[in-house]
């Protein structure tokens, strides 16, 4: 069987994404990280995922972005912002290059474990207006994992596959229902407590597609 490295946060975005790779016939191998991240909620949930999905190898690595700051996510001197979500406006959220070195890492391992393929969750469309996750920064890292690696050199790069990348949320929604996916489960609210939060840029883009797509009982407002 075919080998895929997917890129697991823990988020709704992320697991499906996971799933699909299953769908599409790969053996996965999943990749989460600490990075400096204020909370470790997302990673409890990126573990029980893998082993709903019956992944049984996965990989948490230390790459502590925190060091040097410039995110809410990271930096405990700023605030998430919870007045909901700008859309001209790059956010505070916005984890400097965080993409780029997940991405890096992920071909590693995925020439390390001779993969086909690496799956990420990222989204162009309901998106918090994040750089790193556009259909063109994933077209020219394509590009950079054909130059950069011995598997590149003999033609058989790791495919980089992004299958939510145009989808709306609502279809992400879909897609995670049909795939099986115990949505309940994700965490993709930008605090760490019991509860989602519901009001950062992150739940209010969940729960806004979860109630479009007839399922207002998995949003955070309804678990509170």
């Amino acid at each position: 069987m075919q080998k895929a490295v997917v890129l697991l946060s823990g988020g709704l975005d992320s697991a499906t994404s996971a799933a699909q790779a299953i769908a599409d016939g790969f053996e996965v191998i999943a990749l989460s990280f600490r990075y400096g991240q204020k909370h470790s909620r997302e990673l409890e949930a990126a573990k029980q995922i893998a082993i709903q999905l019956g992944i049984t190898e996965h990989f948490v690595m230390d790459v502590n972005l925190s060091q040097w700051g410039g995110s809410s996510l990271t930096d405990s001197t700023q605030e998430i912002p919870k007045d909901g979500v700008q859309t001209d406006m790059i956010p505070s959220t916005y984890v400097p290059g965080r993409n780029t070195v997940f991405l890096a890492l992920a071909l590693s391992l995925a020439e390390a474990k001779e993969a086909e393929a690496i799956y990420l969750g990222i989204n162009a469309v309901d998106y918090s207006g994040y750089p790193d996750c556009r259909p063109e920064y994933l077209e020219a890292y394509q590009t950079l994992a054909n130059l950069s690696s011995k598997a590149g050199i003999e033609g058989h790069a790791p495919k980089l596959v992004a299958p939510l990348v145009l989808d709306s949320k609502v279809e992400i929604v879909q897609k995670a229902i049909k795939l099986g996916v115990v949505i309940a489960d994700t965490w993709s609210c930008y605090e760490g407590g019991e509860q989602a939060c519901g009001v950062c840029d992150s739940c209010r883009i969940r729960d806004e597609a979860l109630i479009k797509a007839g399922y207002p009982e998995l949003t955070s407002q309804s678990k509170a």
